[in-house]
């Protein structure tokens, strides 16, 4: 517990791993109505619709008719590269 704290202090940001994440999702592609279920409450569908129409969201973005969905991989990817620990 020390050393983190001592990380945080120093200003390091921490990286988190969520390739946990996907080991337990049943398909390859998330739909983005179903974002939260799969991130566990981080993130949220419109907060992702967002981030798509300024070019911020995840890589590999698919569309079928008004659905939207994205691959397990690259949302992993885009979660680790956002994940940080805030300072106290």
């Amino acid at each position: 517990m020390e050393k983190k704290k001592s990380l945080i202090a120093r200003g390091e940001i921490m990286k988190r791993d969520f390739s946990e994440l996907a080991e337990n999702w049943p398909s390859p592609i998330v739909a983005r109505k179903e974002i939260s279920r799969f991130s566990g409450g981080l993130l949220h569908p419109r907060t992702m619709a967002n981030l798509d129409s300024k070019g911020e969201g995840p890589k590999g973005r698919i569309k079928m008719g008004r659905t939207v969905g994205y691959f397990v991989d690259s949302l992993i990817d885009f979660m680790n590269a956002r994940a940080g620990i805030e300072k106290d």
